[in-house]
């Protein structure tokens, strides 16, 4: 199987972060939340107050984009 040089620099960069972060996680991710709280991109959010229409749309049985209001 052939290496993929893309996939090597991903992981390099994963270990990279992971070393920087002394392999802790909660270290890792506040990293990752605070880059996006200083980023002038727009980033999903998947908290539970953002996906209230989809939530009560599954409970009561019609699609997502059917129950979300419209604009």
């Amino acid at each position: 199987m052939t290496r993929d040089p893309i996939l090597d620099e991903v992981r390099t960069i994963r270990e990279g972060i992971a070393k920087e972060h002394d392999y802790d996680l909660n270290s890792i991710f506040e990293m990752f939340r605070q880059n996006a709280a200083n980023s002038d991109r727009t980033h999903v959010n998947l908290s539970a107050s953002a996906n209230s229409h989809a939530v009560a749309a599954a409970h009561i049985g019609v699609a997502a984009d059917e129950a979300s209001p419209r604009r």
